[in-house]
């Protein structure tokens, strides 16, 4: 099929159309690849999270999943969908039970501390993504210290392995002082970007010189 863009109307139009498939449309070695051919029934969703409570990484417990079945083929479902349904999972946890508590709690810091600054990013589904905050000491210490920053991902997660990320620089003692911080539930690349958006914009659009 061709497309063509008419700049007078701005319109698109098909100048071409061929109905027959000159090629194949799947191999059959692929087809559970699927998103059709593609699902996680209960038992799976059971092993996937009780192998996920244990503390196994999602790629170990995939490639565990795969030796069970005798290869990836036979599992029914990619690691992507291991990796959406997890999240799935947190976020209606998290959804029903302890947003509620703590955007309060943010609220009600935001009445006591004017210059509190929090923020929330949500996805198509209206789950929670981020949760960023700043306080007035961190501000404070920002306004100063913020020439150099770093963002750290590698704080240890909480027991439901959602990673607490900060923004951190030093002081003039070389002590390691916070600019940000972040409750993260999503690692895509908009997500990363909303958090750095959201940190300048709690900094008023102070930039950093140095990030590492």
């Amino acid at each position: 099929m061709g497309i063509i863009l008419n700049r007078s109307t701005s319109k698109y139009y098909v100048h071409e159309f061929i109905p027959e498939h000159n090629h194949i449309l799947h191999y059959a070695e692929c087809t559970h690849m699927l998103l059709s051919q593609r699902t996680i029934t209960d038992v799976q969703a059971f092993e996937v999270q009780l192998a996920n409570d244990s503390g196994l990484t999602q790629k170990n417990s995939f490639d565990f999943f795969s030796n069970q079945a005798g290869g990836r083929a036979n599992i029914g479902f990619t690691q992507r969908d291991q990796k959406n349904y997890l999240r799935s999972r947190r976020q209606k946890k998290m959804a029903h039970g302890k947003v509620c508590f703590l955007l309060y709690y943010f609220q009600k810091k935001k009445l006591d501390d004017p210059s509190f600054f929090y923020a929330v990013q949500l996805d198509n589904s209206e789950q929670v993504t981020n949760i960023f905050w700043v306080d007035a000491r961190m501000r404070f210490d920002y306004e100063l210290f913020g020439d150099v920053i770093t963002f750290d991902t590698t704080f240890a997660t909480n027991k439901e392995y959602r990673p607490f990320r900060v923004f951190a620089g030093f002081n003039q003692y070389r002590g390691i002082i916070i600019f940000g911080a972040a409750l993260s539930y999503d690692e895509t690349i908009d997500s990363f970007l909303w958090l750095f958006e959201t940190f300048l914009e709690a900094h008023n659009l102070k930039k950093p010189k140095t990030i590492f």
